[in-house]
């Protein structure tokens, strides 16, 4: 594992350098995609059988952040296309086969709002609409789709499920353009009536009770955590790998900028800059600190074969909203004491502070919900929620 945070880290000068064209792009190149997987990134949370390397997730986060703190762009593009391969490690193993059998380092992006018309047919499910917000879809070729079943004539339930589709059965248009994020091409899915299997869907009920199909053939640990923390966990440490970015390119500016409301006097030496980066760097490593506090204990304890508490799942989503509220307030802090020319196009901390906070209104983010969540749990509430 420690090759690949190698890898991933000697790449970090040429994504810095590339920020503004993967911004100007729209999308990330496609040698950026590849150097990516060159690295090994891509195989971090896939399943051994199918050549990947089932780390710590921890590993996966680090590279994450290292990558979002060059280019928030491609930490968050390899965020999300990373965390799927753990996810199909979820599905029946068949489902596995048809992406991994004949190539291994396949890719999936995703979409999981459920905007579409799911019709359950015979053998499996027709599937309809468009979808929003597939970042790094250009360079993939399934995706996973969210989508409601609708209450069975039988009296079964209604059913949030995640369906898995190859580009076949889907179009991409592209109407990415955005304030922020700009160079992740989260472009919309388009689908019109196409079949999916049976096998090629997964309810996220399994996901919440962490008994999912996949673990028959994946029984590492790995596959035993919550897709809420994973998946969470995702969304949130790029944003803090982009405050981590931001921080480093405020300190040099501010190591040589000149105040221009004091006459001769480094900005470095403003005791107000001083303060306001200790308040910046003490928010990162507080969200960064509880996230990797949180994600050791779980695969301790699953790794051990113990039943996760619901107090801790609680509290992986309740530092999960906090932490990218931490470096949100970073970034702003930042974005404030930089000054003026911090405004230009092309300079990194006014690119980091859209794309952080772009990063920001993903749903997963709202602190509400899982806050209240906590807060239930807390107060000895029932809890109705698949997403802890």
């Amino acid at each position: 594992m420690d090759a690949v945070l190698a890898g991933v880290r000697d790449l970090l000068p040429v994504l810095r350098d590339r920020a503004q064209e993967t911004e100007d792009r729209r999308a990330l190149a496609s040698e950026t995609v590849k150097s990516l997987a060159e690295t090994g990134f891509f195989r971090l949370l896939q399943p051994a059988r199918f050549g990947g390397l089932e780390a710590h997730p921890l590993t996966y986060l680090t590279c994450v952040r290292d990558l979002a703190s060059a280019c928030g762009s491609t930490g968050w593009v390899a965020s999300v296309i990373g965390v799927h391969n753990w996810q199909l490690g979820l599905f029946p193993d068949q489902a596995q086969q048809d992406v991994w059998a004949d190539d291994q380092g396949t890719r999936m992006s995703s979409s999981y709002a459920p905007t579409g018309k799911i019709t359950a047919v015979d053998g499996g499910y027709r599937v309809t609409g468009r979808w929003s917000f597939s970042s790094g879809c250009d360079h993939a070729t399934w995706v996973l789709l969210g989508g409601i079943v609708p209450p069975g004539e039988d009296g079964a339930p209604a059913d949030f499920r995640t369906f898995l589709l190859p580009i076949s059965d889907y179009t991409i248009e592209d109407v990415w353009h955005t304030v922020g994020l700009r160079g992740t091409g989260s472009n919309d899915i388009v689908v019109d009536g196409a079949f999916v299997p049976a096998y090629r869907s997964l309810s996220f009920n399994d996901t919440a009770r962490c008994l999912c199909p996949g673990q028959e053939q994946n029984p590492g640990p790995l596959y035993r955590i919550p897709y809420a923390s994973l998946f969470s966990y995702a969304i949130t440490t790029p944003i803090i790998g982009m405050a981590t970015g931001a921080y480093q390119a405020h300190v040099e500016y501010t190591r040589k900028r000149v105040r221009a409301s004091y006459v001769g006097v480094k900005a470095a030496e403003d005791p107000h800059s001083q303060v306001r980066v200790a308040e910046a760097a003490g928010d990162i490593d507080s969200a960064w600190l509880a996230l990797q506090a949180n994600m050791r204990e779980l695969m301790d304890l699953v790794t051990a074969g113990t039943k996760l508490p619901m107090p801790l799942r609680l509290r992986v989503r309740r530092d999960q909203v906090r932490g990218t509220e931490l470096a949100i307030r970073a970034v702003d802090r930042l974005f404030e004491n930089s000054g003026g020319r911090a405004l230009a196009v092309g300079t990194p901390i006014q690119r980091f502070w859209r794309d952080a906070h772009s990063g920001r209104v993903h749903a997963i983010n709202d602190p509400e919900r899982a806050l209240s969540m906590f807060g239930r749990g807390e107060f000895g509430l029932p809890l109705n929620d698949a997403m802890v």
